[in-house]
């Protein structure tokens, strides 16, 4: 207890104890309050202040996906019988009625077989050859090339049995064969076989192939020749490269009047025409 004869600096001590004591109850009564306030019926705490959310992140940027190959941006054409019809035939076909083909109306040029690798000769070659000729239907030949004789050997072949004088068409070889000896190899008496045919037609000769041959054995070696491509289907979506393709063969199982049997069918491509196979003369 007090002393009755305390000092000015004792009371001066004990009111501001008291103060003290008093800021100190009230800062504990506001803090109670709000925790209070800060509560919900079941008990959870909820923030007096929200803190602000962070900005969102954006997306991860996605790789470019690879530009596609030139044949996929090839428009898909489809034949129409509209369009310019030819057919190939040889031995296989037998004795063709020449006639009934022209009054059909719907051949406009015709591919004969002559020859094959080192030694064959289409025994109805020449028959096809003048029965065409005949009735007016624009006619060339086509020898079919063997990687297992040599270029030099087929090339003696063809030129024994083929007069260019009496061609209207281009020259076609038909390569869709690998053989067993290397690519290069293979290549390469492609190559001189080509060469040989275009110093005897003068004009370099089309070659006949299919989509999936070209993409595996012929791709960025024989990009200067034209060609005529066998795929049979309703749409044609081109090579793996962007080469010429003059002619489409489309079917090898259609029918021709004066035909028996299936015959290949054939359409000329994009503003190609028959006049883009003609031989100069």
């Amino acid at each position: 207890m007090f002393s009755q004869h305390s000092s000015a600096s004792d009371i001066s001590y004990s009111i501001g104890a008291r103060s003290l004591l008093l800021l100190c109850l009230l800062v504990m009564a506001t803090a109670a309050f709000a925790g209070n306030k800060g509560k919900k019926k079941g008990g959870t705490v909820e923030p007096i202040y929200a803190l602000p959310m962070p900005d969102l992140l954006p997306p991860a940027s996605q790789p470019e996906p690879p530009l596609p190959y030139v044949a996929d941006l090839r428009p898909l054409i489809r034949h129409t019988v509209a369009q310019q019809q030819g057919i190939d035939v040889s031995h296989y076909q037998g004795r063709i009625n020449w006639d009934e083909v022209a009054q059909s109306g719907d051949v406009s040029f015709v591919y004969v077989k002559a020859t094959e690798g080192a030694g064959f000769i289409d025994e109805f070659y020449l028959r096809n050859l003048y029965g065409a000729k005949r009735v007016g239907i624009p006619v060339g030949v086509y020898h079919f090339f063997s990687p297992a004789a040599s270029a030099l050997v087929q090339l003696e072949n063809f030129r024994s049995n083929v007069d260019p004088r009496q061609q209207d068409l281009i020259p076609i070889i038909d390569v869709e064969k690998r053989g067993k000896g290397s690519l290069v190899q293979f290549q390469r008496s492609l190559k001189a076989f080509l060469d040989g045919v275009e110093r005897m037609f003068g004009v370099k000769p089309i070659i006949y192939t299919g989509v999936n041959f070209y993409a595996k054995y012929l791709e960025g070696k024989f990009t200067g020749y034209k060609y005529m491509v066998a795929r049979y289907a309703e749409e044609f979506p081109g090579l793996s490269e962007d080469v010429p393709i003059l002619i489409w063969q489309y079917s090898s199982t259609s029918y021709v009047d004066g035909i028996k049997g299936h015959v290949d069918r054939s359409v000329f491509l994009d503003r190609y025409g028959l006049a883009d196979i003609m031989l100069k003369k």
